[in-house]
């Protein structure tokens, strides 16, 4: 799965669960980027009315710096701007300072808060803890 090959699969997220969620309550804000029949890129987007999310902005480790993260966050502005969003936040874990370095050269400041979570089910599988077969 691509997700696991760009490093954005942790223990407590499983990335299967996550999909069929995302395809059940919006599968239009699932965005994927293609070279042929192969997927390069995906970026989940998500407004609740108050602000934008996105997640899971994945591109395959050999089609970076070719412009796909750039043109996939280009894709969610435009439809987050469709839906009168006025503001995008996104969460970057510790230490992924690649990703940092990516979000501000395409206009992300860093917010003064702290992002809080609350497991409401544990989505903690095998899959999730690293077996990469998926």
């Amino acid at each position: 799965m691509l997700w696991n090959a760009c490093d954005l699969v942790v223990p407590w997220n499983d990335p299967h669960r996550d999909l069929d969620r995302k395809l059940a309550v919006a599968p239009e804000g699932l965005r994927v980027a293609l070279r042929g029949d192969e997927i390069v890129g995906t970026v989940m987007v998500g407004y609740e009315g108050h602000r934008g999310w996105i997640n899971y902005l994945a591109v395959a480790p050999e089609h970076r710096r070719g412009g796909v993260g750039r043109r996939l966050m280009d894709d969610a502005q435009a439809w987050l701007r469709q839906r009168g969003c006025p503001k995008i936040n996104l969460q970057v874990r510790h230490g992924n300072d690649a990703a940092l370095r990516f979000y501000e050269a395409v206009g992300f400041k860093v917010d003064a808060c702290v992002s809080l979570g609350m497991r409401l089910e544990d989505d903690t599988t095998e899959q999730a803890m690293g077996r990469r077969d998926g």
